[in-house]
């Protein structure tokens, strides 16, 4: 099963054989430090391929045709701004990825496998809330916050013509209902690859009502 899914990625993907061996070493480091830190749960551990890369991948098609400042909020296990970092050294390797991550043990995981895939990121160790302004390009976040919650941070980090893409589960619509109570944005919205219920959320123009 997870052969299949790794076929599908590369096919769909089409990723150098260097892009490859990344991806590759990327999941022996979850598997390796996964009982320890918990990064995925040992339920979708054998699905890495779907659930978690391809599910992240997904949001390299929203890249700016020029180099750009990624932030990731919420990274975790990596997911998805390893992914996207690992992908962008074909095709972007001037953009640059800030993880923020405020648990030290995920934290310490996310510096290992940026310097052993030599990527060009780099792991903020605290909550989003408490670092100074980002100004970055592109935000990402995945199972991360409410779609309110996640634009009090995209307001705080995003510069002016930046976008926040998220990426959101079957609640979405009432997520978005809640949030234009209190803010105001433009947002395109996309069918998830990996779950038909769910959708990819592109977010601009972000301000308070």
């Amino acid at each position: 099963m997870t052969d299949k899914h790794k076929e599908a990625f590369i096919a769909n993907y089409k990723v150098s054989r260097e892009t490859l061996t990344r991806l590759e070493l990327y999941e022996e480091l979850i598997k390796k430090w996964n009982p320890a830190i918990n990064l995925v749960s040992k339920g979708s551990l054998g699905f890495l391929w779907q659930r978690h890369f391809h599910d992240s991948a997904q949001i390299f098609k929203f890249k700016a045709k020029t180099p750009c400042n990624w932030a990731d909020f919420g990274s975790g296990g990596g997911f998805p701004g390893i992914i996207l970092a690992i992908l962008a050294i074909d095709s972007s390797a001037d953009s640059h990825f800030t993880l923020v991550e405020s648990d030290v043990r995920k934290s310490t995981f996310l510096r290992t496998v940026i310097r052993d895939l030599g990527l060009n990121a780099t792991v903020i160790t605290n909550r989003i809330e408490k670092i100074k302004p980002l100004n970055a390009d592109i935000i990402t976040a995945r199972a991360l916050a409410s779609l309110d919650k996640l634009l009090e941070y995209a307001v705080q980090h995003l510069n002016e013509d930046g976008v926040a893409i998220f990426l959101k589960g079957e609640r979405y619509r009432l997520e978005l209902k809640d949030a234009l109570v209190r803010w105001s944005f433009t947002v395109e919205e996309y069918t998830s690859e990996t779950n038909p219920q769910g959708a990819i959320l592109k977010i601009g123009g972000i301000s308070l009502v």
